[in-house]
């Protein structure tokens, strides 16, 4: 049976010394979620998918590197002779979405794709039915005074809506539609304007925080235990991160929760000198380091919860710290989409011009 996607495989093509940032483009523009890095005559090198370049940054990878330093060398391929059912068994045993078809020459002709076999009308990454999002809108918003005197912060106006509208929106289009919202300070301005989210088109239930609790510790009102994985992110950040990539990224490391970082930039204003002693050795002028922040934004899976302690101020830096010295597995996702943290007045402004490019 020929599994290919017709007429679309070509637009996941990329050249041996394409940058990383090509790939990137190719990987979230071409709708197929992977890049197929070839030689002049269509031979299959590598592909390269999401989760490639995230380690990769992780790793210290910059954008600007070849493709080469982040592609798979040896994906699993099929030959045009594969049968449907033969694809989807390979796909469903390696956890894969994508499958280069390859010929006896190595020449790709065709990528089988499992949303296609299984005849979707719309890509789906994993089930997310049963992936809560939790949205911690408890907050004060001190720093946004005078604001936030009358307005709870995720209420603030971006573009034409409030931020939280926004949040909820991006979830939604990827398929999340299953809500906590956390709530605190002016909760009965939030819960009025969203109601139990019908109106959105997504399902929304309270958290009522008697006193505040952190970033972690809501999650212990929730009324049940979860079957499945949560996100848990800020009610202040505004981003069009890909939240099925997170996901996917979390179940493929097997990890029992994951932290989703950002890379921070911090260039010193001054000259650096090294000295042995008092003999000068070097000097280096206004040098630039590399960090990865906390971004806000986690997964987490059920058994997490008993980590948590009841009734109690409970940050998620805490959590993970609870989850080292139990000596459970976290993991790191790099952000690479856009993210803002909205805390000061300054990023609030930054946040209202950039609305209007990336989200307009």
């Amino acid at each position: 049976m020929d599994t290919r996607a017709a007429g679309t495989f070509e637009d996941t093509f990329l050249d041996q010394s394409a940058t990383i940032l090509e790939a990137i483009r190719i990987i979230d523009h071409a709708s197929l979620q992977i890049a197929l890095v070839i030689d002049k005559d269509r031979h299959l090198k590598g592909t390269v998918t999401d989760g490639d370049i995230r380690r990769g940054i992780i790793n210290g990878i910059k954008l600007e590197d070849c493709v080469e330093k982040v592609m798979n060398r040896t994906p699993v391929t099929i030959t045009p002779e594969t049968s449907r059912e033969e694809s989807l068994s390979l796909m469903t045993a390696k956890k894969i979405h994508q499958l280069p078809i390859v010929d006896k020459d190595g020449k790709v002709t065709g990528l089988a794709q499992l949303d296609v076999l299984l005849k979707r009308s719309t890509p789906i990454y994993e089930d997310q039915e049963d992936v809560r999002v939790i949205l911690m809108l408890g907050g004060e918003g001190a720093r946004l005074l005078p604001l936030t005197k009358e307005t709870p912060k995720p209420m603030l106006s971006i573009g034409d809506k409030p931020l939280l509208e926004t949040i909820i929106g991006n979830f939604s289009v990827q398929g999340f539609k299953n809500f906590y919202f956390s709530v605190n300070y002016k909760a009965d301005i939030i819960e009025q304007y969203f109601g139990d989210g019908s109106r959105f088109g997504v399902n929304i239930s309270y958290l009522y925080e008697k006193t505040r609790m952190g970033t972690a510790g809501a999650l212990s009102l929730l009324p049940e235990v979860p079957q499945g994985s949560l996100i848990i992110m800020n009610g202040d950040i505004l981003t069009n991160s890909n939240f099925c990539h997170l996901v996917n990224f979390h179940r493929q490391n097997k990890a029992l929760a994951t932290m989703c970082v950002r890379e921070y930039e911090q260039q010193i204003p001054y000259g650096i000198v090294t000295a042995n002693g008092m003999t000068l050795q070097s000097i280096t002028e206004k040098p630039s380091h590399s960090y990865f922040v906390n971004a806000g934004i986690y997964v987490v899976d059920p058994d997490v919860l008993g980590f948590v302690p009841k009734d109690q101020y409970f940050d998620m830096p805490q959590l993970f710290d609870e989850l080292q010295k139990a000596g459970k597995e976290s993991s790191v996702f790099p952000i690479r989409e856009y993210w803002l943290d909205i805390g000061r007045h300054e990023d609030l402004e930054q946040a209202r011009t950039d609305y209007r490019k990336i989200f307009g």
